[in-house]
């Protein structure tokens, strides 16, 4: 009961902020409609029962007249019925779809808020791959909390309807034992009760572990589909290692986790399978056997055995509900388990969720950037860079220099406030825009002129100007195609993604430009050009580099190194005093 309980608080902290969104009237009218169409059909069902009854008892009675009343009493039930399951359905599935886009936008939210996702990965915690989180997962979550949610309010209401149809039965057909009448009230009912307590708690003992192991054919499934987009995204680098026996090595590898799990699920289903194939064929015959002395005592009709069934069925599949839908049940529950871990690691991640202290990044009322008492570790706690008092001025041209390792492309990550993990306080100002240009630039699939503009919408910027920036940065040739669709991070090598990089920076003009290596991948004359090209365009912008060629000097104003001081790099400018490791901390 008490994992019964944490499981339903998770399905009801999941489901309800749909049902007070923004679409709550609608998602609640459909709920609202669909509950009324499942209760409407337990009622038909209840009907068709009490029919079932004056049918049968009119065959018995070779009563013609009554028999064809009753055939259209049915076909009137019958039509109902089916009308009443078309629309359920229907309806179910405009819920399932609103309710999954809105669930999706708002994980797609949270996970992309503020580099959360980012910071997930830099915890290495334990929400592994959040695309099927966020895909199969949620559409599996929607699906399999309204068909369980509906399974069981119609259980829950059709014992209760059958529970007083059964109960009277057992008056009109006592327990009759070698000619005696032996008066057991509602016997019928303790019967069925018995026999679905008996069949729950066997179900559960053989099926309780599927939960766990659908939880973990989930995990393989996608540790395997994600390493496949690997390899695909990396082809080039594994075709020029020649890497493809050890790619398939590891795959198959990955594939041989979801075999083995899905063999383990194959024998546990078999012997779930077995048990309740069992268990439903022994209860088609289960109430005739009971009311079977009594009717050939002739002390009941045709009608009230044939009814006697039927309400038995009824009360034993209503009270045998977690018998039926055992397997989806177990799959539910490791669906549930997975999207609270989701919302347990992005809460985690989230901006400001850390309980110990991180880096502070502010706006500030002032012009420079400045680093307080900056101290930025590793994710394992360990001091990387120090910076105390150090600001980056207006119109500055800044150039990072120090070892391999050292922790510039970190510090940048700090500024940028991607980095969660240190102490101190990035000043930076309020109206001032930057942008972060990486060795290796993103750039979406799609048009390639979206993908210049990234992150700008389609169409915020003239496909004039950006013509006029693929030109400017030597790429005329990809001038005339901005309406291509492509995937440019595999189809343009390195250094033209660079130059596509710095187009993307002379169209979004931003107040700071850090380059991160941005120009590594060219050959140092037209290093040379696009640098005197940012300095022609972007005359207010500030410019920091991080960089290890001598010739990037010449177009920078101030050059600062991250200097070793014991275990930590420290920074400060090239030929003074750095600031002191104790004061940085």
């Amino acid at each position: 009961m008490k994992n019964i309980s944490a499981t339903l608080a998770i399905v009801w902290r999941i489901a309800a902020p749909y049902f007070r969104s923004e679409d709550k009237w609608v998602g609640r009218g459909l709920l609202a409609v669909v509950v009324a169409m499942e209760l409407v059909l337990v009622a038909i069902n209840v009907l068709l029962n009490q029919w079932q009854n004056r049918f049968y008892s009119a065959l018995q009675a070779y009563d013609l007249p009554e028999f064809i009343k009753e055939v259209w009493v049915f076909l009137g039930l019958a039509f109902t019925f089916v009308a009443l399951a078309v629309y359920k359905l229907y309806l179910n599935q405009w819920l399932q779809i609103r309710w999954r886009q809105w669930l999706t936008q708002h994980y797609l939210g949270e996970w992309l808020d503020g580099a959360t996702h980012y910071r997930m990965q830099l915890k290495g915690d334990a929400a592994d791959n959040p695309d099927q989180r966020i895909t199969e997962d949620v559409k599996t979550f929607v699906e399999q909390t309204l068909t369980i949610g509906l399974g069981l309010l119609s259980s829950v209401v059709t014992l209760a309807s059958f529970v007083v149809i059964l109960w009277g039965l057992s008056y009109k057909a006592p327990l009759y034992i070698y000619g005696t009448d032996i008066v057991v009230p509602g016997f019928l009912v303790w019967a069925a009760v018995a026999y679905a307590i008996a069949g729950t708690a066997l179900t559960h003992w053989i099926g309780a572990p599927l939960i766990n192991l659908n939880f973990e054919q989930q995990r393989y499934e996608a540790d395997f589909r994600f390493n496949l987009i690997r390899v695909r995204e990396n082809s080039e680098q594994i075709a020029l290692l020649k890497g493809e026996g050890a790619e398939r090595g590891r795959l198959l590898q990955r594939f041989g986790f979801v075999i083995g799990n899905w063999y383990a699920i194959m024998s546990r289903t078999k012997r779930l399978t077995a048990f309740t194939a069992s268990y439903g064929q022994a209860a088609t015959i289960f109430p005739y056997v009971m009311v079977a002395p009594a009717y050939f005592a002739k002390r009941i009709q045709l009608g009230d055995m044939m009814q006697t069934g039927s309400a038995f069925g009824s009360v034993q599949d209503a009270l045998s509900f977690f018998v039926t839908a055992y397997r989806s049940l177990a799959e539910w529950r490791s669906v549930i388990a997975r999207l609270d871990g989701f919302e347990m690691s992005v809460s985690a991640a989230a901006p400001g969720a850390a309980l110990e202290p991180t880096i502070d990044v502010t706006p500030s009322k002032g012009k420079a950037i400045a680093l307080e008492q900056l101290l930025v570790k590793l994710p394992n706690g360990a001091p990387l860079v120090a910076a105390n008092a150090f600001t980056i001025q207006p119109s500055e041209r800044v150039l990072v220099t120090g070892p391999s390792g050292s922790g510039k492309s970190t510090l940048f990550r700090a500024i940028a406030g991607v980095w969660p993990f240190g102490t101190g306080t990035v000043a930076i100002p309020a109206t001032s825009k930057l942008m972060m240009l990486p060795q290796r630039p993103y750039f979406p699939i799609g048009p390639l002129g979206d993908a210049v503009i990234y992150p700008a919408e389609h169409g915020s910027i003239p496909p004039e100007k950006i013509r006029d920036a693929l030109v400017a940065v030597g790429m005329p040739r990809l001038a005339e195609r901005l309406d291509e669709d492509g995937h440019w991070n595999r189809t343009l090598s390195l250094g033209e993604q660079q130059r596509l990089g710095l187009a993307r920076a002379l169209l979004h003009v931003p107040d700071y430009l850090f380059l991160d290596e941005a120009t590594a991948s060219l050959d140092e004359p037209s290093e040379d050009r696009l640098y005197r090209l940012l300095t022609e365009k972007l005359p207010q912008a500030t410019i920091v580099s991080i960089g290890h060629r001598s010739t990037l000097d010449t177009f920078h104003t101030r050059k600062v190194s991250l200097v070793k001081d014991d275990e930590i790099h420290v920074l400060g400018k090239a030929g003074e005093p750095a600031p002191e490791p104790s004061a940085a901390r």
